[in-house]
């Protein structure tokens, strides 16, 4: 059985820079491709985006957090935006602990935020921008390939997301699921905000997702496969609804035990 990791990234070398939210290629109806290229708000895939040095760990101004081979590599990963393990293959000390202290600044399980439903952007501004750049910039470092505003406790329903080593960071505004297709399958799904917890999630294969540019203007993404299940993961953070409660009782109590032991064992071994 395959898995995936929504907040888990795949995404190559950067070069540290902050980053720019390229101008949107828009078609007839402001659709958006399948592979998320064509008409969402993007963010340059050569440069890490800028994270706010009171808020957020800071880039080395020489360069961003470079993946190594294995783990950068375009796959079907380990849960909807969960990290690889703390040791993963080929991951040198440096980018260990830039990821580590990206993965601080996400919300865990138990805060109650992760419960609360985002509330609507009205205003689309520098702010918002700036928001999106920051969210992009730690599920960068996370290497995760989503991540909810709710994850690091901001109540805005904007995500952003990134599902090719070599596609840009994409954010969303606003985005709902209106249609979803019949066929569904199951696959293995983590989750930032929720560490060690990996659970067999079924979801619509096919999906359709209205939303928003960082202008305010609506866009239409019709998804499948990965790509798909990773915004049905993250739309589900901006509805306060987590991988545990898409399973059944028994499975979540094992899954929240088995947190909360990796937990422990963390934080014995500090």
């Amino acid at each position: 059985m395959s898995r995936i990791d929504a907040d888990n990234e795949h995404a190559g070398a950067a070069d540290g820079q902050p980053a720019d939210i390229a101008e949107p290629e828009r078609g007839r109806h402001g659709e958006l491709a399948a592979d998320g290229r064509n008409g969402a708000p993007e963010l340059a895939p050569d440069r890490a985006p800028e994270l706010a040095p009171d808020r957020a760990p800071e880039l080395a101004p020489d360069r961003a957090p470079e993946l190594a081979p294995d783990v950068a590599q375009a796959r079907e990963p380990n849960g909807a935006d969960e990290p690889e393990p703390d040791q993963a293959p080929g991951l040198d000390p440096e980018l260990q602990a830039r990821r580590q202290a990206a993965l601080a600044h996400v919300r865990q399980f138990g805060d109650p935020v992760l419960r609360s439903r985002a509330r609507p952007v009205e205003r689309f501004d520098r702010a918002l921008r700036e928001e999106v750049q920051r969210m992009g910039g730690l599920m960068h470092q996370a290497m995760g390939v989503g991540l909810a505003a709710t994850q690091v406790g901001v109540l805005h329903r904007v995500l952003v997301y990134r599902v090719q080593a070599d596609s840009p960071i994409v954010g969303l505004v606003n985005p709902e699921v209106e249609w979803s297709g019949r066929e569904a399958e199951a696959m293995e799904e983590g989750c930032l905000s929720l560490p060690a917890v990996h659970l067999e999630v079924e979801r619509p294969i096919f999906v359709r997702v209205s939303a928003q540019d960082l202008d305010g203007a609506p866009l239409t993404i019709e998804a499948s496969g990965f790509e798909a299940r990773v915004l049905q993961h993250e739309i589900d953070h901006l509805d306060g609804v987590l991988i545990v409660d898409r399973v059944p009782r028994e499975q979540r109590k094992q899954a929240i035990r088995a947190m909360r032991e990796a937990q422990e064992a963390a934080a014995a071994a500090a």
